[in-house]
């Protein structure tokens, strides 16, 4: 979200992040602002890691994955914003976390490093396995994209891969069943 709407893709850490689109992207960059003044200052020990949309079991009721699913586990209909051709780097839960251990073991202090899952998928893409998993078909009732919703993101992790060694692990279908699994298992 700290790239705004930046076109270039995929996002490097050193492009510029001064330009959020949403309220929820200024308060990142503000928050990198403070750890960056605390760690100059101070010299408090930080590193910022900037997670591309992280998913998979037990994610947060709101998310878009977790409601998708939910939807279809429920047979309602699964409201899409946008017409589907939105992209994003998808990051399974379990890379996230090895990004936080590597980075606290092996990062320099104030660096900032990129966290995806290492592809760049469409919208339509996702709704599509997560049907094929499921083994049945949704409905979908598309809607007007949102305000300040990014058109598209992906994470260059070259940074992450050669300081930290970061390489995610899990390719998006098999994330999908497991968070379709666990999802099944908690609505019953």
């Amino acid at each position: 979200s700290v790239y705004g709407a930046a076109n270039q893709v995929p996002f490097s850490e050193d492009q510029r992040i001064d330009r959020p689109i949403s309220p929820y992207a200024a308060t990142k960059v503000a928050g990198e602002a403070l750890c960056h003044t605390w760690h100059h200052l101070y010299g408090i020990p930080m590193v910022l890691l900037r997670f591309f949309t992280v998913y998979g079991p037990r994610q947060r009721p709101d998310m878009a994955f977790h409601r998708f699913m939910r939807s279809m586990l429920k047979d309602e209909e699964i409201e899409v914003y946008g017409d589907g051709s939105q992209t994003r780097d998808f990051t399974f839960v379990t890379d996230a976390v090895e990004a936080n251990l590597l980075a606290m073991h092996c990062a320099r202090p104030g660096a900032v490093f990129n966290i995806g899952g290492g592809s760049r998928v469409m919208l339509k893409e996702v709704l599509d396995t997560i049907q094929d998993i499921a083994g049945r078909r949704a409905r979908m009732k598309y809607l007007p994209g949102q305000r300040g919703d990014m058109k598209h993101t992906m994470a260059d992790t070259t940074r992450a891969q050669g300081e930290l060694g970061y390489r995610p692990r899990v390719e998006l279908k098999t994330g999908l069943k497991a968070q379709w699994e666990w999802l099944q298992a908690f609505y019953r």
